[in-house]
């Protein structure tokens, strides 16, 4: 009979049973997610139907149907800046995760100064990107750089690299930037899995002889099996959709070779104003997180195991 009790509620005069003023707490939280995600959404899936440039983006906007969609996949820079996008990702997510993780169990002992090294790497986490990629624009100048007067240095070349301008370089300049920016985010839901681990087990492990290599192997990483999945997930998540770093490094240049599909649709959308179009690149992006999102639900969320 809890759920029939009656309450007073924070709306005075107005009693309403304790399930019903559950609702009314998550009133705000459901309208929010309405006007400022749900609504934007589905607004930008609808635009990307219409044909709407400058002159219709006020009023009447010309159903286009699949007429976007179908420029797009058809267009010769479209695979172009799909396998940019999957190179950028997969070299950006697997090194992020390895040195991630490598610094996570470090970091797990205890040791003189560790908190300090802790909070000093995942400061680089708080720093926004834009910052970070104007710092790392800087390190691989060609003129001025830091990398290549260090490179220089050690007598490792002769001339300076045009690391940002050249096209075989310009890709693993933004890689190696953004694996900076994303360890100490692998490195935080890391730590986290691996404090949650019982040392008996590794106690256990250890009077029956076994090394760090095998401990690590059999025991560490299936235990950790759920959070290394979320941790790889997350990161495929926020390195696809990536935009910031990449602007301010290259601008998705040169020649394309660093436009990513989030560059593509700003391009379209704000520097030849085809708004359809560039809400249809964003929608093909939404559907591609989304799909990754229901493989990793049913694949991992709620398994033991």
């Amino acid at each position: 009979m809890t759920g029939e009790k009656r309450t007073g509620s924070i709306l005075g005069s107005f009693p309403l049973s304790r399930n019903h003023s559950l609702y009314v707490f998550l009133l705000p939280s459901a309208a929010f997610i309405v006007i400022f995600v749900a609504y934007p959404i589905l607004f930008n899936i609808w635009l990307s139907f219409h044909d709407v440039g400058l002159r219709t983006l006020v009023g009447d906007r010309p159903f286009a149907g699949l007429g976007n969609y179908i420029r797009l996949f058809t267009s010769p820079l479209f695979g172009e800046v799909l396998l940019n996008s999957v190179a950028f990702t997969l070299g950006s997510i697997i090194p992020q995760f390895i040195i991630g993780f490598a610094l996570a169990l470090f970091l797990m002992k205890q040791f003189p100064g560790s908190s300090i090294v802790r909070g000093g790497i995942i400061l680089g986490w708080v720093i926004a990107p834009i910052v970070v990629g104007t710092v790392w624009r800087w390190i691989f100048n060609t003129d001025y750089g830091l990398l290549n007067h260090l490179l220089r240095q050690f007598g490792l070349i002769d001339s300076p690299l045009s690391w940002l301008p050249n096209p075989q370089l310009a890709m693993i300049s933004v890689i190696i930037a953004n694996v900076w920016l994303g360890i100490p985010f692998n490195l935080m839901l890391l730590m986290g899995g691996l404090s949650a681990l019982s040392e008996t087990l590794y106690e256990a492990a250890s009077i029956d002889g076994t090394n760090r290599l095998q401990r690590l192997v059999y025991i560490t990483i299936p235990l950790m099996k759920q959070t290394i999945a979320a941790t790889l997930m997350l990161g495929l998540m926020f390195t696809f959709k990536v935009f910031d770093l990449i602007w301010v490094m290259t601008g998705g240049g040169p020649v394309d070779k660093t436009t990513t599909m989030p560059i593509l649709a700003y391009r379209y959308s704000f520097t030849f104003f085809n708004f359809g179009m560039g809400t249809a690149v964003a929608s093909s992006l939404f559907v591609l997180m989304a799909v990754l999102s229901i493989f990793y639900i049913l694949g991992f969320v709620g398994r033991d195991e």
